[in-house]
This record gives structure tokens, sequence and C-alpha cells, in this order.
């Protein structure tokens, strides 16, 4: 690590020089390699723990309980860590418990690589009924004509609270089961399920699984025939009758994992279903959806609150921010395209330990061109850290 680590250390823990950096790091691809960690990962943590310079994780990877997470991570690298600077992709929706729009008590269907383990998440935080694909077949097999879901999930399901719409239904309507909201949190598994019921309430009318909406197809305005005087039928459009709005946790195409190639992530997923959706409308409307994570704003407006509110809690400013990551399209072009609330500069760095790879991953250009491109985390660390001694900046 830096030689100036002694003095760096001293500056950071002043309230009279300027204050030190921070860093954000990726995890998949920057300090572990499937499970294992990248050489040099755990020195490089120690050193800024050691050094009392901040650091966060933040990672588009999700699925687990922030706490499990962060007990797995810090068994492998072998450094103690904490909640309270990890960001997983779901940990932002959170926000969405809070102020007048609040979805605490609403109804949301969640999905994910677990279904059991994306609803105690959410119950976690504070989301009080939360619904899996696996309730709802197991309340209408019908709604998936083909090899259901594995025993072992399936025994996990829950009663829904109201019962599904069928149109030999003699209830009102309200009296059915109604979707206010629908999460992905983490790569889905069983994609076709998935696909299907994510499909029928984007048809559905305001969520209720069963309807249709009457407003399905392109918009149109009320018109009056002037020989009939027959007001034609106005059609507000797709996801325009209150459908449930779909919250996405991260948009990554590829990640890294053991295999040499990197796999399909959660972004395929969401390719998927709007490549279903621009086929089930004849290409009239896209997809509406809100995705977050990297490079998202939201996401990093979340980490930067995180980073500013540990600089408050120890009396100074939140100093420059460097990002570390191994992916252009996320790390790099979040880093780039994001617009400081607390006045601090973000830098990104590109590590060659994961999904880029020179030659295979694409032009280093525009947005997804990094400040600088090192081989692993411990060199991205040292440069920064020789580069804030100095007080260079480029």
């Amino acid at each position: 690590m830096p030689t100036h680590s002694r003095a760096f250390r001293s500056d950071a823990r002043s309230t009279g020089r300027k204050p030190p950096p921070s860093f954000a790091f990726d995890i998949d691809g920057v300090l572990l390699h499937v499970s294992k960690p990248i050489p040099g990962a755990s020195d490089t943590l120690r050193f800024l723990q050691a050094s009392g310079i901040p650091f966060i994780l933040l990672t588009n990877g999700g699925g687990k309980p922030e706490a499990e997470r962060v007990r797995d991570l810090s068994e492998r690298l072998g450094v103690p860590l904490s909640t309270d600077n990890f960001i997983q992709s779901h940990t932002p929706f959170q926000e969405l418990l809070k102020g007048p729009g609040s979805l605490r008590d609403k109804t949301v269907l969640v999905t994910g690589s677990d279904y059991e383990k994306c609803r105690a998440i959410f119950e976690g935080y504070g989301f009080r009924t939360v619904l899996t694909p696996a309730d709802i077949y197991a309340a209408d097999p019908t709604i998936f004509p083909f090899q259901p879901p594995p025993q072992t999930t399936l025994s996990h399901a829950r009663p829904l609270p109201a019962p599904l719409y069928h149109p030999s239904s003699t209830l009102p309507l309200t009296s059915h089961l109604k979707i206010d909201a629908v999460f992905t949190l983490n790569d889905p598994r069983d994609w076709a399920l998935d696909l299907q019921l994510l499909t029928d309430l984007l048809l559905s009318h305001g969520g209720y699984l069963g309807t249709y909406s009457q407003h399905n197809g392109p918009a149109s305005t009320t018109t009056t025939s002037s020989t009939s005087g027959v007001a034609a039928k106005r059609c507000l459009g797709w996801q325009r009758d209150g459908q449930p709005p779909l919250y996405f946790s991260n948009a990554d195409l590829l990640w890294s994992a053991l295999h040499p190639l990197p796999r399909l992530g959660q972004g395929a997923f969401q390719a998927a279903l709007a490549g279903v959706w621009a086929r089930i409308t004849g290409g009239q409307a896209e997809l509406e959806r809100k995705c977050i994570g990297k490079p998202y704003a939201e996401t990093y407006r979340f980490a930067e609150g995180v980073l500013a509110r540990a600089a408050e809690g120890e009396g100074r400013k939140l100093g420059r921010v460097y990002m570390v990551g191994d992916n252009p399209e996320s790390d790099i072009a979040g880093a780039n395209g994001f617009v400081s609330e607390w006045g601090a500069e973000w830098v990104s760095v590109l590590v060659r330990t994961g999904v880029w790879k020179e030659g295979r991953g694409g032009k280093l250009e525009g947005v997804f061109e990094p400040r600088e491109v090192v081989d692993d985390v411990k060199a991205a660390v040292e440069w920064a850290v020789e580069r804030e001694v100095r007080g260079k900046i480029e």
C-alpha cells in the first residue's frame, strides 16, 4: 500500500485540512471473484480501516438480507464489515416506505432468485403485505399451464389476502386481489412464470389479476360522428389504467461468475419482458418501468447520502469519492454521470479483474470512459491515495 499511509491517516482525521477521500467498491469482480477474494482485496480494506479512510460497498447484487450478506462478506474477506456501509441493489427501495406515497400498507409482488428470501427482505424493510409468484400459482395453477415451480418453492406459498378475480365471480371487483407494485430484487430463476404474471399485470385493469383493461391499445381521443352523433370510445393507451408500476433493482445485462464468459443477469430478464411487451403491443408502446442500481442516479444519491451522513457525524465534509468497479456500463457510467448534491467529485476507476476485458469489453469512451484503468482494487486505492496526498487534480 502507499508509503504515505501514516501522513494520510493524520490528514484523514484532521478537521482543519481538506476532507479525506471516500471509496465506493463494487463487490463481484472487484473484491471477490465468485466467492473467493481477489488478491490484495482484503489487505486494501484493512488499510483503509486502519487509515481512517471511509468506504462503502456498492453492489448490483442482491437477493439476501443485508445483514446476512455482510456476515458472509466479512467471513470471506476476513475483514470486519457493517451494514452501515453496505448497499446492495434493492437497499434503496426502503425509501418507498417514506412520505405520502408510501407503499408500506400496499400489496406488493416480489420476485428474484429465491421467492421466500425476497419476501423476507421486503418484510424486513417494513412492507406489510408481500406476495410472491408462488403464492399466486398455489392459489390458481391454471395461471401457468406448464411445469409447476419446485415443491420446495411451493411449500413456502402463503394464502392470498383476497381471492383472484374470475369472470364468473359475483363479488365486487374491489373484493379481489389487487397488486399495487411489482419488484424484481435480483436475477429471477423462473423466468417463464414471472414473465407470465408480470405480463398479466401489465394488461390488467388497476392491478387486479385476471382482468383485462379496456384501455389497452394505442391512445386515442374521444370523437363524435357528425352523422350519428355517437361518441367513439376513448382509449387511454397501454399502462394507462392503474396498472402497478414495475421496479427493477439493476439493469446489468451481464455479470462475472465462475464461467470464463460473463453470465446473463437481471438486465437480461428485464430485456426479455420488454421484448414480450413489444410483441404484445405491436411495437406501439415502450415498457414503462423504474430501474435503480448502478448506473442510475437514485442509487448513487442514496450511496452518497450514506457517506455524507457518516462524514457529518465525524464533524467533517464529504471529500472526493472514488468509484472502483469492473463494469463500464454500470460502475463507470454511473460515477461519471452523477451530479453530487453535496458538492463532492466522483472519480471513476476501472479494474481488469471482472467483467471488462481489453479487446472484449467494448470501447471506453464517452460516459463509459474511466478516469483511470488499473489492474486490481489494490492498485486503484494506491493510485487514488497517491493522487490525494500530492494534491493532484486531473
